[in-house]
C-alpha cells in the first residue's frame, strides 16, 4: 500500500515502547489517503512528530490556547481543494503518554489506538472535521471504514448510546 510520504521525527524516548510506530503510521496514512478518495500529488509529504505529553501540552497551549496535553494534533498546510495540488499536506503530532493511557482505559492495544490517531489526524489534514455533529458522524464513519482495511476494530463500537461524540475530544 503506497501513499503520501511520512517524515517521522521520534522526539521522545518513550516511543521506543512502540518500535513499529513509523511503519504503522505509513500504513495508516496510505490507507487513509486511499479511503478518503482524494487525489494527492505523487510523493505528497506528511510530517509526523512522535512526542510526549510535556511537549504536546506546549504545542496545544501555543496553537489552541489549551493548557493541557492531548492525544493528537493536526496542522494542515493547505485548505480545501488545494490539498490535491500540495506537495506538503501538513503536520501531525501524537503524545505517547496520552495515547498509552487512552488505549489502556479503552482496552485497546497501543498499536491500534496509535493507528486510529494517525488516521484521524491525517483526515484533518485533508479537511475533515468533527465540530458539527453531522461532520463528526461522517468523519467517524470514514475512520471506521479505513481502520477496517487495516484490521483495526471500530474504535467507537463500545461507546454508550448517550455518550457525546468521542472524536470531539480529539484534536
Amino acid at each position: 500500500m503506497t501513499g503520501p510520504t511520512v517524515d517521522t521525527q521520534e522526539e521522545s524516548p518513550l516511543w521506543r515502547a512502540l518500535p513499529q510506530a513509523e511503519a504503522l503510521a505509513k500504513k495508516a496514512v496510505a490507507a487513509a489517503a486511499a479511503g478518503a478518495g482524494v487525489r494527492l500529488l505523487p510523493g505528497a509529504e506528511v510530517s509526523l512528530l512522535l512526542t510526549d505529553d510535556a511537549h504536546m501540552r506546549e504545542i496545544n497551549q501555543q496553537w489552541r490556547d489549551k493548557d493541557k496535553p492531548t492525544n493528537v494534533l493536526s496542522f494542515p498546510a493547505v485548505e480545501g481543494p488545494k490539498v490535491s495540488k500540495s506537495p506538503f499536506l501538513g503536520d501531525i503530532a501524537v503524545a505517547f503518554e496520552t495515547l498509552q493511557r487512552e488505549a489502556e482505559d479503552d482496552g485497546k492495544s497501543v498499536a491500534d489506538h496509535f493507528t486510529h490517531l494517525v488516521v484521524h489526524g491525517f483526515l484533518h489534514l485533508l479537511g475533515h472535521d468533527h465540530i458539527v455533529a453531522e461532520d463528526a458522524e461522517r468523519m467517524e464513519a470514514l475512520e471506521v471504514a479505513i481502520l477496517a482495511t487495516l484490521g483495526v476494530a471500530d474504535p467507537y463500537a463500545d461507546r454508550p448510546l448517550d455518550e457525546e461524540t468521542p472524536s470531539v475530544r480529539m484534536a
